[in-house]
């Protein structure tokens, strides 16, 4: 028996059990596993915890007298529950969360 202790997942596509590495390398580009969230950018890349994403207009941040100018690169994003929202680290501002109708991945 060759089993490799691969999971076994259901495709509703196709209505069998395939090998989960056999279905992720089937499964279209930019498209994720059934079951799986995508958060896309403003441009519809796919992101994900850790990406990098440049600011793609000024926008004002609520509660400071700051505005983060367009082009800034915010590092090391965290996904949230919201789709459309990401968790942020800024220097200057703690907490940030950025929509991501105003970013696109670096």
């Amino acid at each position: 028996m060759s089993d490799q202790g691969d999971d076994y997942v259901y495709d509703e596509a196709t209505g069998e059990w395939l090998p989960a590495s056999e279905l992720a390398a089937s499964q279209p580009e930019g498209q994720a596993p059934a079951g799986e969230r995508v958060v896309k950018d403003a441009a519809g890349n796919v992101l994900a915890d850790g990406d990098q994403v440049t600011l793609i207009r000024d926008l004002k941040v609520k509660g400071t007298s700051q505005t983060l100018k367009q082009g800034t690169v915010i590092r090391s994003i965290r996904l949230t529950a919201n789709d459309e929202e990401i968790d942020c680290r800024h220097e200057s501002i703690k907490g940030l969360v950025l929509r991501t109708e105003f970013v696109r991945k670096r």
